[in-house]
């Protein structure tokens, strides 16, 4: 069990390198860095929205609009910091002992 709350710890980890590469990612094509109309750039960004779109958009959708600015990446990004910290190793204390 131990060994699968690791695996998990690793997957959420993994997961917060990936909200942090979309955020960077949209900064780039906002600033116009990286050019939307390359395949290869539209490709990254379409596989980065289709890994994070599922759990931000449920957070936009409670948050109160704030123009221009989306914060939902660092809610996100807390629950995942949260999760790692708190709830895997609580659960791993649980089995244990």
């Amino acid at each position: 069990m131990i060994e699968l709350l690791g695996f998990i710890s690793y997957i959420i980890r993994l997961y917060e390198w990936v909200i942090i590469a979309t955020v960077i990612f949209s900064w780039l094509v906002q600033f116009n860095v990286i050019n939307w109309h390359n395949d290869f750039v539209r490709t990254l960004g379409q596989a980065l929205q289709a890994l994070t779109e599922p759990l931000l958009r449920p957070i936009r959708r409670i948050m109160p609009n704030l123009g221009g600015m989306d914060l939902s990446p660092i809610i996100l990004l807390l629950a995942c910091l949260f999760a790692r910290s708190v709830v895997i190793p609580n659960i791993a204390k649980l089995t244990v002992g």
